[in-house]
């Protein structure tokens, strides 16, 4: 069936009542939307891809159905149903009639576009708050996922390199060498990550996922951050590694320019999903999503008048793509200070800038702590869970996640008190049994302003009083090693300046990036 031939469908569409409104159309390489008064009527293009199959009437209707059923599991009350379009006796079309399919639709409840997700981060709304929302619905939807187990995890994403370079192969931005060297680069990383790949299917970490996990497919609904729009045509694109469904979101926001947000999103949901072994796999699985994106962009730009826009944006994913693919050498910055000083704030603030995107992974003694206690991370723990002894496992479950994350390849930004000595050593040590580079950094204020902080703050998982805070102050911390620096400054200063201290350690990486490799011994300054 040729493009042409749903054009009655379409003017049919188009021609529905919407009050005093135009239609609104909006086009995608395999989709046709429609905003119609109340109402959004999803159409698929009659196209045949590598990937999609909507080349006949019957093909469409069953790819609608199935739309509908998997999209409801994360959006309910969004998905009405699926409208047939027929063709009647009489030559006219109509909805659900008795006469020839000629099409069909998916049937939405329309929302303002201003709730989709791309839209709140172009405005600027996407907030620190909303953004740990859209991680624990990720998380929630991944635990409930079904496990599939149809191969092992290096054949699952290898599935993947091959619907790409398929994918590359209908367009002409890319010439044939770059395309070759650019999928090999990915064969080559492929064959590095394939034994965690497997381990991880085997575990169960392979499930059907969304698969299209990117800004414009969630939306603010009622309130809360609604998944929608999952893929729905092709169970091979779906079925995969969970981080690799959460990669898309990730580059996505990392190629409009919010890495600090993107860094936010990783860090709360591997806070949340237990699933801190496949962190040093995102830059590859960003790399491979960016992948994606290039080739479909690319397809998109073979006609039209927006070829030369799209052929651009196409280029900007494969770049994007190829630079993720680099390597950087594993890194340790380590923030210490009394309650007030602004670790948690500087950290989740640097953490972006080091290592290879999503950039560094925050261990935070706090949510350590609350995590161990089975409570979320904004629970008031008693007294009682701030005994030495917990401290002192809170601190070596510090010390182990951060070895395992930097011998993977992985960059840690770690958040404590590290008020003695036997723990900065401790933090230090994990580096060095890692080969990996480390930097201290210990953060001092005013003991005025430390309770001034302390008394105004609210909500977080830190549980510091200012009473806390007064036996800290009676404590000697010993020798301080670190780099000290004064925390009273703006903690973009205090990050600026962290990161000059690390390229004068370990030179600086591209980008916004930082990395700690050098050709000298570990040492945590």
């Amino acid at each position: 069936m040729t493009v042409e031939s749903q054009a009655p469908a379409i003017a049919f569409i188009e021609a529905l009542p919407s009050g005093n409104a135009p239609v609104e159309r909006i086009e995608t390489h395999i989709s046709r939307v429609f905003l119609v008064a109340d109402r959004v009527y999803k159409m698929k293009r009659a196209v045949k891809l590598p990937y999609a199959d909507f080349s006949t009437p019957t093909l469409r209707l069953d790819a609608c159905r199935k739309e509908v059923e998997l999209n409801s599991r994360t959006a309910p009350g969004l998905y009405l149903g699926v409208r047939r379009i027929t063709k009647e006796k009489d030559g006219a079309i109509a909805f659900d009639g008795r006469g020839l399919l000629v099409d069909a639709v998916v049937e939405m409840r329309r929302f303002d576009q201003d709730a989709l997700f791309d839209r709140i981060a172009l405005a600027g709304r996407l907030t620190p708050k909303l953004a740990t929302e859209v991680a624990e619905m990720i998380v929630a939807f991944h635990h409930a996922a079904p496990v599939v187990h149809a191969g092992g995890g290096a054949a699952n994403i290898a599935g993947v390199l091959d619907i790409n370079e398929a994918g590359f192969r209908t367009s002409r931005v890319f010439d044939s060498r770059e395309i070759a060297d650019f999928n090999r680069s990915f064969r080559v990383a492929l064959n590095e990550h394939a034994p965690l790949l497997d381990s991880r299917e085997a575990d169960g970490k392979v499930r059907r996922c969304h698969g299209d996990l990117h800004l414009r497919n969630i939306c603010l609904l009622d309130g809360k951050p609604r998944l929608f729009d999952c893929i729905e045509f092709n169970d091979q694109i779906a079925t995969i590694d969970m981080l690799y469904d959460l990669a898309f979101l990730l580059m996505d926001l990392w190629h409009r320019g919010l890495e600090d947000i993107a860094n936010l999103v990783a860090n709360r949901y591997f806070d949340l999903s237990e699933d801190e072994d496949g962190f040093v796999l995102m830059p590859f699985f960003m790399a491979l999503r960016a992948s994606v994106r290039a080739h479909v962009t690319a397809t998109q730009a073979e006609g039209g008048d927006t070829a030369g826009k799209l052929a651009a944006e196409a280029r900007s994913y494969f770049d994007l793509a190829r630079r993720l693919l680099l390597k950087a050498s594993p890194g340790l910055v380590a923030i210490g200070g009394l309650s007030g000083t602004g670790k948690t704030t500087v950290a989740e603030a640097l953490a972006s800038r080091v290592g290879t995107p999503p950039g560094a992974r925050i261990v935070e003694s706090d949510r350590i702590r609350k995590a161990m206690h089975g409570v979320s991370a904004e629970t008031r723990l008693p007294d009682g869970a701030y005994r030495s002894e917990i401290s002192d496992r809170v601190y070596e479950e510090m010390a182990r996640r951060s070895g395992a994350i930097l011998r993977g390849g992985g960059s840690v930004v770690a958040d404590a008190v590290f008020d003695t000595p036997d723990k900065r050593a401790l933090i230090e040590a994990a580096a060095l049994r890692a080969g990996a580079r480390s930097i201290g950094v210990w953060l001092a204020a005013e003991q005025s302003l430390l309770r001034q902080r302390v008394g105004a703050r609210r909500g977080g998982p830190s549980d510091a009083t200012v009473d806390v805070l007064a036996r800290q102050l009676e404590r000697d911390v010993g020798e301080i090693t670190w780099h000290e620096i004064d925390a009273s400054g703006a903690p973009n200063e205090i990050v600026d300046r962290i990161l000059r201290l690390a390229r004068g350690r370990g030179g600086a990486r591209h980008q916004r990036s930082v990395s700690m490799a050098t050709d000298n011994p570990p040492s945590s300054g």
